[in-house]
């Protein structure tokens, strides 16, 4: 009796019945439709209830301008310090050898695994006017808390990890060959990292830069516990939306929340776009 070998056929994609990806995909549909598609129009129909006019109208309140400026200062000062911070990580984890370099590496993925609230209270104990330091700082008409500088530091600590956590597997998959050659020919280590590592790194870097700015923007929790929610002054654009829902001002509310989405839209597409123009110089992010 000779032995017989018994080789598994294994099914492809293509085997599945028609009816099968039909059912597949008309799920996948019905799940972007129910969880973006319909809040985007909820949002955009609430906002257009009593016209253009009465939308823009709440738009050009004075409440409504202070938190657009002050969502979009946090932005364009936290952004670029974590941009800073992650260039930064990323070189020194992947330049350099030496011991602990998997626990910085964990430190760097701390916000992601801590609650903002969490986060801003933190903070709040801190800096805040019972603490020491926080009372010296108010002591000298520096306050942190309930001011703009606990929400940037709010900001800056929940969107820290998205640069570098892009930066550094692309820095990884590239190596340090290039670098020690232009080192080996006499330049400088500026030079170096002007003509060498940013060219390479600079799709990596817009790509985390687009995603930190969206969370900036939209950043509630942390920002909640250290703003004070004082309107017209520490009330941030998803502070201001929560007040005007509460005090059942609906249009004022998701005019706010429909500008917000609209930014936050921007954002997506400007990602999207860098991920379909540079997938290969973006790839390495995916394979790590």
């Amino acid at each position: 009796m000779s032995d017989a070998v018994f080789i598994p056929r294994f099914r492809r994609a293509s085997d599945d019945s028609p009816l099968m990806r039909l059912v597949l995909i008309a799920v996948a549909l019905g799940g972007l439709a129910l969880l973006v598609l319909m809040p985007l129009v909820v949002v955009i129909g609430q906002a257009l209830a009593q016209g253009w006019g009465a939308a823009i109208a709440s738009l050009a309140s004075h409440d409504a301008w202070s938190a657009i400026r002050l969502t979009l200062l946090i932005t364009a000062i936290a952004v670029p310090l974590n941009a800073a911070f992650g260039i930064a990580a990323a070189w020194f984890i992947t330049k350099f050898d030496f011991r602990g370099k998997a626990f910085l590496i964990t430190l760097i993925d701390l916000p992601f695994s801590v609650s903002p609230v969490v986060a801003g209270l933190c903070i709040v104990l801190l800096f805040g006017a019972n603490s020491t330091l926080g009372g010296m700082l108010i002591a000298h008409g520096h306050p942190v808390v309930f001011a703009v500088p606990g929400i940037v530091l709010a900001t800056v600590f929940v969107t820290f990890s998205f640069v570098a956590r892009e930066l550094i597997p692309v820095m990884i998959e590239q190596g340090r060959a290039e670098e020690e050659a232009a080192l080996t020919l006499g330049a400088s280590g500026w030079r170096v990292f002007a003509t060498v590592t940013l060219p390479n790194i600079r799709w990596a870097l817009l790509y985390g830069t687009l995603l930190c700015t969206a969370r900036a923007m939209g950043e509630f929790g942390a920002v909640a516990v250290v703003s004070g929610k004082i309107r017209g002054q520490t009330a941030t654009m998803p502070i201001t939306i929560e007040m005007l829902y509460n005090e059942y001002l609906s249009v004022a509310a998701f005019s706010m929340a429909g500008l917000l989405t609209c930014l936050a839209l921007i954002t997506l597409t400007l990602k999207t776009g860098l991920e379909l123009r540079h997938a290969d110089a973006l790839a390495a992010t995916r394979r790590h």
